[in-house]
């Protein structure tokens, strides 16, 4: 009896070792995004722990800078928007990488993202090291949803980071960029989900005085951006090449 209590309290005690990701759902994307990319390659980096995520690469010839593309909430890094960002930047001078964050089982909530962020900023070190490794010296971030609070909180926590710039759609907290030291964008939808529209003011005047910094609505646009694609990407790359 003595032996079980004190197992039972070295378990109570001792630091639990939780995988936050859902790495066979995380396969089972990759398994049906790769072989249906046409734009990019696909090139795996490894975390600390082994893990093996995808990322699609597509060098532009010439490039201005390159840009870390951050998908929203469990989903990859060819979904939508994230694969319309990807492509067509690259199609106008910046080289791209977007990298599969660290998604939960599909029943999951935005509540229950933050355990991930750990990882989430572990994935987004990875590819800053890559794209630095590949000679990019300017490096931005565009990033969406859930992606922009995982963003968020990898550069609080980096925040030596070298990102020349950052695009934060579809902000979804109530969440302040004072602190950031990176020119930011602060983008979303005019039918936009509530929380992110509640938060439009805060987030708004956490960037007054910061320089080239801005906040924009797109007309008619909801979160995802649904037919309004030309509009996302046409003020994204404006931001881009008036900021970089």
């Amino acid at each position: 009896m003595k032996a079980v209590y004190l197992l039972l309290l070295a378990l109570l005690i001792a630091p639990l070792d939780v995988q936050a990701a859902d790495y066979a759902r995380e396969q089972k994307w990759a398994d049906e995004v790769v072989p249906g990319v046409v734009v990019g390659d696909p090139v795996y980096l490894e975390l600390a722990n082994a893990h093996k995520f995808l990322t699609l690469f597509t060098e532009a010839p010439k490039a201005k800078a390159a840009v870390i593309v951050v998908h929203g909430i469990g989903l990859h890094p060819d979904w939508g928007l994230i694969g319309v960002l990807r492509s067509q930047l690259a199609d106008h001078g910046y080289t791209t990488l977007s990298v599969q964050m660290p998604i939960l089982a599909n029943e999951a909530t935005g509540d229950d993202y933050p355990v991930t962020f750990p990882e989430a900023g572990e994935r987004l070190q990875q590819a800053v090291d890559f794209l630095r490794a590949k000679g990019y010296q300017k490096i931005a971030i565009v990033s969406h949803s859930m992606g922009s609070r995982m963003t968020h909180n990898y550069l609080l926590q980096h925040p030596g980071a070298p990102i020349a710039a950052w695009v934060a759609i579809g902000m979804g907290a109530d969440l302040s960029y004072k602190t950031m030291k990176m020119p930011v964008l602060d983008l979303y939808g005019q039918n936009d989900l509530p929380q992110v529209l509640n938060g439009a003011k805060q987030r708004g005047d956490s960037l007054k005085g910061k320089a080239k910094s801005a906040q924009i609505v797109v007309p008619h646009a909801d979160h995802f951006f649904d037919n309004r694609d030309a509009e996302l990407m046409r003020t994204v790359q404006q931001y881009l090449d008036r900021t970089l």
